[in-house]
């Protein structure tokens, strides 16, 4: 059947169809960009850090108790990452890696990478490693990426003091961070 619209009906149409389509066309992502910390002192930074919660993710699966990850720095400015996690089996497992600023010497967005240094030319060898969230003395920090699909809460000590991680959570939970998907790290 052959229908002839004029264009009046149209038009009508149209505006039906706009209405329908917008709120897939213009749907507002209400989570605003993830924000870091105004700056990082990197010699504060370097050290050993106890992971006190992370979100579960692929390359730390093994990983059952006593994570930790120390950095420091390497000649060339980079900084070493060592991580090391007990598994199941009661064996120590580690990762070294390196990680680089983006920006400036206070820029608190870095680059790790756990690839091969031969790989280090590949962009998909690095992951986003953004400080957002670090208290003033450097002994409680959260680290996420862009996207908020990784996130670490780090702290100088194995335990954390309740009052600070209350504070903290309340913080990250107004970042726009997912908080049921954070898991407690053993230590």
């Amino acid at each position: 059947m052959y229908m002839k619209l004029n264009r009046n009906t149209a038009q009508h149409l149209l505006a039906c169809l706009f209405i329908l389509c917008a709120p897939q066309l213009f749907a507002a992502n209400d989570t605003p960009p993830l924000k870091t910390i105004a700056s990082l002192e990197v010699p504060r930074y370097l050290g050993k850090w106890y992971e006190i919660a992370k979100y579960p993710n692929w390359f730390q699966k093994k990983c059952v108790s006593h994570t930790v990850a120390e950095y420091s720095l390497k000649t060339d400015g980079q900084l070493q990452v060592l991580n090391r996690c007990r598994l199941a089996d009661g064996k120590e497992e580690s990762a070294l890696g390196v990680a680089k600023q983006i920006g400036d010497a206070a820029s608190p967005k870095l680059q790790v990478r756990f690839a091969p240094s031969w790989l280090s030319f590949v962009p998909l060898v690095w992951g986003d490693y953004w400080v957002i969230d670090l208290d003033a003395d450097y002994q409680l920090v959260a680290v996420s990426e862009p996207k908020r699909e990784y996130l670490w809460v780090l702290s100088r000590t194995p335990q954390v003091d309740a009052k600070a991680w209350d504070a903290l959570i309340k913080r990250l939970k107004a970042q726009g961070l997912d908080l049921s998907k954070l898991e407690m790290t053993q230590q």
